[in-house]
């Protein structure tokens, strides 16, 4: 396609900082650069109608890790390390609200609930909960940990569940939704349905290949998190999450979020529906995917879970189902949690690998990738 003088002139015509990838992260780091560079051409980049890997595709825990997360955590990581993911966590999130809105995100604080399997589990976790309670009260200034019995009356599991006291919620449409505005109000383009295939520095510029168009910007800011390596070579893989979600069921009394297995499994209600995710532990190969789809082995696991954990005593209607695609370390690479946010080359940066924890952690992220460039 040829186009136009005036589309060439306003869209990609002495572009400042072009960013890949409109998901929380590049909204975010477009926010700070406006911020901190009022006058500057702006442009996101983005290869899906809406966002692509897993900003909208989440199950929208607002969480910074459940009790045996944390304890798995520390089994791989330094206790600086593993304060110091939460503590980020936490502050990501602070952001998110302040620069959003609790009522434009419909944040809700109902605690985060973990279900254990039986009582061995549940007791190996209480025997840390003390030292991780004191680990984290510098950030809380409070314990973060605590107990509860079985008040939602799940079966087939121990009947005390682990408790997150400042666990919350929120809507990730709106979440999107509100991000794009505040962008856009800002004089920030956005581009849908533009796929960069390739990028090469020429001098004090970047030239960016798209399937549609090759234009020149002065910065390139890298944000696709799962599909990072498409465009670098960096630690980082994709890890598919399947989701689905029910249609209403009456009187659900169901309210928090809820993990099982060490977080593999996620779920909460929402608008009398449960949504409920996860099981890529049960095939991690299959899942290291950038496909978006769904598998027999994981949906089966999720209903099965569904008849006889959550809603034993309750009929109900599976209503849709979708995946989205999250960028994480690899297993045994040290420090594999910690965000990658690094700058590539001379006008070239990038903010990837979230490990899941996207809501939690992106809006410091793209905060973190917009300011790399000051430094």
């Amino acid at each position: 396609m040829n186009y136009s003088y005036w589309e060439l002139k306003e869209w990609f015509t002495n572009v400042d900082f072009t960013i890949v990838g409109s998901g929380i992260v590049g909204l975010n780091c477009a926010l700070e650069l406006k911020k901190q560079h009022p006058k500057a051409n702006v442009l996101i980049l983005e290869k899906g109608m809406l966002p692509q890997g897993a900003s909208t595709k989440n199950a929208g825990f607002a969480c910074f890790g459940s009790l045996s997360e944390i304890i798995d955590d520390l089994n791989s990581h330094t206790t600086d390390e593993v304060f110091n993911l939460v503590d980020k966590r936490w502050k990501g999130l602070q952001l998110l609200r302040n620069n959003l809105g609790d009522k434009n995100i419909n944040f809700q604080q109902n605690k985060g609930f973990e279900l254990c399997k039986n009582e061995a589990f549940f007791e190996d976790c209480i025997s840390k909960k003390n030292e991780i309670n004191q680990l984290l009260k510098p950030i809380f200034n409070a314990d973060v940990f605590s107990t509860s019995e079985n008040i939602f009356r799940f079966q087939k599991i121990y009947n005390q569940y682990l408790v997150n006291n400042f666990e919350g919620q929120i809507d990730t449409g709106k979440m999107a939704f509100e991000l794009l505005h505040k962008v856009q109000k800002l004089g920030v383009k956005v581009l849908n349905n533009i796929s960069v295939k390739a990028f090469t520095e020429i001098r004090n510029n970047v030239e960016v290949k798209t399937d549609k168009i090759t234009f020149k910007t002065g910065k390139l800011l890298i944000a696709t998190n799962g599909f990072a390596n498409n465009l670098l070579e960096e630690k980082v893989k994709p890890a598919r999450a399947q989701v689905l979600i029910t249609k209403p069921i009456k009187n659900l009394h169901i309210k928090g979020t809820f993990h099982l297995d060490k977080g593999y499994y996620y779920f909460r209600n929402i608008n009398n529906r449960i949504l409920f995710g996860g099981g890529r532990n049960l095939d991690f190969k299959t899942e290291e995917t950038s496909e978006f789809g769904q598998t027999k082995i994981i949906q089966t696991q999720l209903e099965e879970i569904l008849k006889t954990i959550i809603l034993p005593n309750t009929d109900f209607e599976i209503a849709h189902r979708w995946s989205g695609i999250m960028g994480v370390g690899f297993k045994n690479l040290k420090g594999q949690k910690k965000a990658i946010v690094k700058q590539v080359s001379n006008n070239v940066f990038c903010g990837v690998r979230l490990g899941g924890m996207g809501v939690a952690i992106g809006s410091l992220v793209g905060k973190d990738l917009a300011n790399l460039l000051d430094e």
